[in-house]
């Protein structure tokens, strides 16, 4: 089922509808019905034979567009320029009559205490000034199939320029307000106005000049187009052929900001930026210095965090090598070294020096035996013994015998001694070294040179290790005078740095 609307919602919601369809339109038709009440706003009605349209005309638009005299010269309050003539496409609310054919711009509403849709008028213009519109439709679709108004072939305009070129007339309201709003912006710039006509039949020649010296000096970074608002007759200049082409061809960025709000322009859809007045185009150009001083402190945080953070990895990575050059330095290995001999020697447990001291009997026994077996008194026995056998062989054999075979005997038992002495002195030299590696095993003779043996009372064993005690354990010390006692009371160093 469809909602039921009342009167009022449903005439809202058309207002609301048409409002935002049609914020700005130019309507051209002939006035009838012209009124003038006491409170100076006009009401007529535009119409063109087939349809009517109600139009209010309120007296704050009227005198916007009216031109006032100044030292005798004709001053639009619009644009701030000088007009060439006394006449005038532009109508006031007192020159407006019915049957005039004329050119509308405004915005549409609906006035809901009659339920009636309206054009609110903000320029009235002769109807003469139907003919540049449609000449501006014209040059806009020549230009449009040409790419001038391509997004693809505008530049994008410098941050925070440091040089700009003005090209605009020297004495009109835009230029001070352009200045003005650049020395609130930005961190400073340097502007060269290059001056030229912005009205009249040879403003499109001099503008288009004035843009193309801006180019060819390379001095500055972004060229800038501005002029005040107007009717379409006084913004002509920037409808016309020549300038759109100046703009094109530029190779500096072109920002245009020509007329007011609504005022659209060629020069507006062929520039690189379009900005909706004067001090817009400056606003375009330059961030507010707050925004920039904000900037500033966000980059100066971000720089903070990023040294910070880059320092403490530089810190890491420098621990990361002390801790690996402390433990390959030629002091530490020395220590790991001496540790790992203490150690070695605590592996020789009682049984060790059992089987230690029994070596050394062994070694002591084998020297009483050869002592025996090839001492002097043996020799003196075994020359005995050939000398009777000598005497014995003297008595069976005759004197050469006897004397053949004492020579012979002479010669073994020279080399028996010799062979005898040999062995006596390779046995000596391998006792000798035998006994100094059993001194070099020695348990205890560590202990003479200041080192101890831990044992942990809990296990009986030798410590070896600062893991395998814990605080209270007690200990067993054991020095090269005697023993001392001791208690576990803290963590190692050594440990945690291991760790």
């Amino acid at each position: 089922m469809s909602a039921i609307f009342t009167v009022s919602e449903l005439t809202r919601s058309v207002k609301n509808l048409l409002e935002a369809e049609f914020p700005f339109v130019w309507v051209r038709g002939q006035a009838t019905n012209v009124a003038r009440p006491a409170s100076g706003h006009v009401y007529f009605t535009l119409s063109d034979g087939d349809a009517a349209l109600s139009v209010v005309w309120f007296k704050s638009a009227q005198s916007s567009a009216a031109p006032v005299e100044r030292g005798g010269e004709r001053i639009n309050p619009l644009t701030g320029e000088v007009e060439e003539d006394e006449g005038g496409a532009t109508l006031t609310g007192a020159t407006l009559e019915d049957g005039q054919e004329v050119l509308c711009a405004g915005r549409l509403n609906v006035y809901e205490p009659r339920g009636q849709y309206q054009l609110v008028a903000e320029l009235v213009q002769d109807q003469g000034m139907g003919d540049l519109a449609m000449a501006f439709e014209a040059l806009k679709r020549k230009l449009a199939a040409k790419g001038y108004f391509d997004t693809g072939r505008k530049l994008d305009l410098p941050r925070d320029p440091a040089r700009v070129a003005l090209v605009t007339s020297p004495t009109g309201a835009a230029v001070r307000d352009f200045l003005r709003i650049a020395q609130t912006r930005g961190a400073g710039a340097e502007i060269r106005i290059y001056p030229t006509l912005v009205q009249g039949e040879q403003a499109p020649a001099r503008i288009a000049a004035a843009l193309d010296l801006a180019d060819d000096d390379g001095w500055a970074e972004v060229a800038v187009l501005i002029r005040g608002g107007g009717s379409l007759e006084d913004l002509w200049a920037f409808n016309t052929e020549p300038v759109a082409d100046a703009i094109f061809r530029a190779r500096l960025p072109v920002v245009s900001g020509v007329g007011h709000e609504p005022d659209v322009t060629i020069a507006d859809l062929v520039a690189d930026r379009r900005a909706a007045t004067p001090s817009h185009a400056a606003q375009e150009l330059w961030p507010r210095r707050e925004t920039m001083a904000q900037r500033v402190d966000v980059l100066d945080m971000a720089l903070n965090r990023a040294y910070t953070g880059w320092l403490s990895g530089k810190a890491a990575a420098f621990e990361h090598l002390r801790k690996g050059l402390t433990w390959l330095s030629p002091a530490r290995r020395l220590e790991r070294t001496e540790d790992d001999f203490g150690w070695l020697l605590t592996r020789l447990d009682d049984a060790g020096r059992d089987i230690f001291y029994n070596s050394l009997l062994d070694l002591r026994s084998c020297a009483d035996r050869l002592d025996r077996a090839f001492g002097p008194r043996r020799l003196d026995a075994a020359g005995r013994e050939a000398s009777g056998l000598t005497l014995r062989l003297g008595r069976a054999f005759g004197p050469r015998t006897v004397d053949e075979a004492g020579r012979e005997t002479a010669g073994l038992l020279r080399r028996l001694n010799g062979g005898a002495n040999r062995l006596a002195e390779t046995a000596g030299r391998g006792l000798e070294l035998a006994g100094t590696a059993l001194r070099g095993l020695d348990p205890e003779a560590p202990l003479a040179r200041g080192y101890s043996l831990v044992r942990i009372a809990r296990t009986g064993g030798f410590l070896r290790d600062p893991a395998e005690v814990a605080e209270g354990d007690a200990l067993d010390i054991r020095v090269r005078d005697g023993r001392v006692a001791a208690v576990v009371t803290g963590g190692s160093n050594e440990n945690e740095e291991k760790e």
